[in-house]
């Protein structure tokens, strides 16, 4: 079982749709996978047609007073279920403080369901803070994807410097670009360059497309309205770099 945190410091750069697209193409490969979306905004739970409301809210959650295997919710893909977002998880790092150890507690919930999955992909809001923490000592894998522009790659190396200074040795980074537009000179030259600087970034670049954003008006995966196209063979290929890794 590997649980995976969809993750960058900066917001807009299309950790949901990976969120849901990967979890859709785990399924779909008969991976029994979870997604749970820890975003306030709730777009994973929006694009699954689950609504983002959690009994008890982010206090009961975190204090273990709600169990998480009885708040999962079905969606409508087999082997592909959902934890959905909450509003109050917008006070999640002021919950997380107040209890003991609390980098430790996502681990703690989630380890009860780690033998009913596969694969777990957390949905994770784009800041650093006690959540993050949190969400890095759960995660064995920090997907993040990364848009080709000085900002979004000043991140990563911010994100780098975070991870070593931390001693985080059981997470393991895998960058990858996204919402890439190759028409556009500054993205190929920063993809080119940033490749040769960092080599553990992946091959596969999911490309800044209209199908992908169609995914908010069919409010489901791309790849369940969508069997053809360069960005459902980028998400693909994607996939198949992260197995190799795992």
């Amino acid at each position: 079982m590997k649980i995976i945190a969809t993750y960058n410091i900066k917001g807009g750069v299309g950790k949901t749709s990976t969120a849901v697209n990967l979890g859709y193409i785990a399924a779909q490969n008969n991976y029994k996978t979870l997604v749970w979306d820890l975003d306030p905004q709730g777009a994973s739970s929006y694009y699954f047609r689950v609504k983002p409301k959690i009994k008890g809210g982010s206090k009961e959650l975190i204090a273990g007073a709600r169990e998480l295997d009885n708040l999962i919710k079905a969606t409508d893909f087999e082997n592909l279920d959902l934890l959905p977002a909450d509003f109050s998880f917008r006070n999640l790092d002021l919950v997380l403080d107040a209890r003991k150890k609390p980098t430790q507690r996502l681990k703690k919930l989630l380890t009860p369901l780690t033998k009913e999955y596969d694969i777990i992909i957390l949905d994770c809001p784009p800041n650093i803070s006690l959540l993050s923490e949190a969400i890095f000592e759960a995660s064995e894998v920090l997907l993040s994807p990364i848009i080709p522009t000085t900002l979004s790659l000043r991140t990563l190396e911010q994100l780098k410097k975070y991870i070593k200074d931390n001693n985080l040795k059981h997470l393991q980074l895998i960058p990858f670009f996204s919402m890439a537009d190759r028409r556009k000179k500054m993205h190929r030259e920063i993809m080119q360059t940033l490749a040769k600087k960092h080599p553990d970034i992946l091959q596969s670049v999911i490309p800044y497309a209209s199908d992908i954003e169609r995914m908010g008006w069919e409010r489901m995966p791309l790849g369940a309205y969508t069997q053809k196209g360069r960005s459902v063979e980028a998400y693909q290929a994607l996939w198949q770099e992260i197995l190799k890794i795992l």
